[in-house]
């Protein structure tokens, strides 16, 4: 249906007041989280935003465990065990640091790119399908209020922690999701100039 001359005006003042699009112009990753994390009812939100990531042939190529509770603890000394493999020893202070990454806030995403082979989408397309997942949740928490960061650093491609976690070969983490309520005020998003990013091409 084509749209009318008249009509754009009034279309393009609703977009400058769509909340949708505040979101996305201003949304900001919060380090510092504490409790409490998502409530069910906002996890739910999150997890269904990560599902209408692009999606070449609808192949799907994300997986996501949910880490809470006690189970950081785990994922902590899981840490510790793919570190010691690499050293053969770490300082007490070294495994107090590394057992504490994931207790830095109430609740984890591990996202994942499941790889398959694919004649029509190659591997590069799905691992940023699966980034563009997490980008989703990213917007998602910010919508409801909840403080988020993407995390990655070396136990995210580390073939221990991979298998620890019950991941096959193929798979790969492309980050570590932390939800949580934020510790401190929000900093506001750096006001960045489009045009120095875009241009008319030729």
């Amino acid at each position: 249906m084509l749209q009318c001359r008249s009509d754009r005006p009034r279309q393009e003042e609703q977009l400058q007041d769509s909340p949708v699009l505040e979101v996305l112009s201003q949304r900001v990753s919060c380090g510092k989280l504490t409790e409490p994390g998502p409530s069910p009812e906002q996890l739910l939100q999150i997890k269904r935003a990560a599902l209408r990531a692009a999606d070449h042939r609808l192949l799907r190529p994300w997986r996501f465990l949910v880490v809470e509770g006690d189970a950081r603890y785990r994922l902590g000394e899981l840490f510790v065990e793919a570190e010691t493999r690499r050293k053969a020893e770490l300082e007490d202070k070294q495994r107090d640091k590394i057992l504490a990454k994931p207790l830095r806030a109430p609740t984890l995403i591990v996202a994942v790119a499941r790889c398959r082979d694919d004649p029509k989408v190659p591997e590069v397309e799905q691992l940023l399908s699966a980034g563009a997942a997490v980008q989703n949740m990213l917007n998602a928490a910010f919508a409801l209020g909840v403080g988020a960061m993407w995390r990655t650093g070396g136990f995210a491609y580390d073939d221990h922690v991979r298998a620890g976690l019950g991941l096959g070969e193929s798979d790969r983490i492309v980050g570590f999701l932390y939800l949580g309520t934020p510790a401190t005020a929000l900093k506001p998003a750096l006001d960045i100039d489009p045009d120095d990013y875009f241009s008319t091409w030729p």
